[in-house]
Formats: C-alpha cells, structure tokens, sequence
C-alpha cells in the first residue's frame, strides 16, 4: 500500500494531459505524502502521511 496516506487515505489521482489539438493521454496527480515515524498502538511505525494531516496535528511523530 504505498504512496496512500495512513491516516486520511488519500492517493493518487489520475486524468488526462491535454495538448493544443486537444490530444490526451493519461496522467497522474500524486498526494503529497512523506515518510514519517508515527505511533501506532503504542510502537513506533514507518508510514507514509499526507502532509495536510502532519499540519493538522491529526499525528503524533516519534
């Protein structure tokens, strides 16, 4: 389960690029998530969190 947020479950999205001619092939927009050490029941664990929940305080880091 990588590049997903452990806490707010937010990924990738996808869509198309589109050129001048209109042309379009697929795309992705990747969520900004970083590794980080959080507590989980307790124990330190090695996650992946979107930063907006890091800012909102949603996690405690180790």
């Amino acid at each position: 389960m990588a590049r997903k947020c452990y806490v707010t479950g937010k990924g990738p999205k996808s869509g198309n690029n589109r050129s001048h001619a209109n042309n379009s092939t697929k795309r992705r927009w990747n969520a900004n998530v970083q590794k980080v050490r959080i507590l989980v029941d307790g124990k330190p664990k090695r996650v992946y969190v979107s930063t907006k929940a890091l800012k909102a305080g949603k996690v405690t880091r180790v």
